[in-house]
């Protein structure tokens, strides 16, 4: 049987959802699946949401994911990780920041951020992984790293190893980002369960 594995991307612009995505499709790719990405920007320049569909498996048609299919949610921002929320399959996982990042209506006064969204996501079913990867990325050396911290606690609950994807790093990450983000995946992969 051909068992499609389905990870939703999801974050606001600026937080690096395209290069997790491309970090994720590469790795899959050096472990011989069939992978498909699809990009959909939301308001990606002014902060909006950002989504990401990567789909693998032996062969996939579509990298479109809908409601109910995502066996993963990885998302960069609280809110963000319970809006999509719906689109996570029944035992499915979701890997978020348990950083808080204010859309614009909370920014302008007109609505107030949501509060016990971990507590409200679990409740659904969800297998939670939530960590603080805005710390764990400062401690790599970039705050800029929360992304691949994410990457790396994902990796580990896929049980997949480690080296591939620092190898993946070494190819798909600028030469002088690469250490850096090696550091950020290790500490997010140590913090992953």
């Amino acid at each position: 049987m051909n068992s499609v594995k389905s990870v939703l991307i999801v974050g606001v612009g600026g937080q690096g959802t395209l290069l997790a995505s491309r970090l994720l499709g590469s790795a899959m790719m050096d472990l011989g699946y069939d992978v498909k990405v699809s990009e959909v920007h939301g308001m990606s320049q002014r902060g909006g949401s950002v989504e990401t569909y990567v789909r693998y498996g032996e062969k996939v048609y579509s990298p479109v994911i809908d409601p109910g299919e995502a066996d993963i949610v990885l998302a960069f921002e609280q809110l963000e990780a319970a809006r999509f929320l719906p689109f996570l399959k029944k035992g499915g996982v979701v890997v978020t920041n348990t950083q808080k990042i204010d859309p614009m209506p909370v920014v302008t006064g007109a609505a107030q951020y949501p509060q016990g969204l971990l507590e409200a996501i679990e409740g659904q079913g969800a297998r939670l992984l939530a960590l603080d990867a805005l710390s764990l990325a400062e401690q790599a050396g970039s705050v800029k790293a929360v992304n691949v911290v994410l990457i790396g606690a994902m990796a580990k609950s896929l049980g997949t190893e480690k080296e591939i994807w620092l190898k993946t790093i070494e190819k798909t990450v600028p030469p002088k980002f690469v250490e850096m983000n090696k550091k950020a995946f290790t500490l997010g992969y140590e913090a992953g369960k």
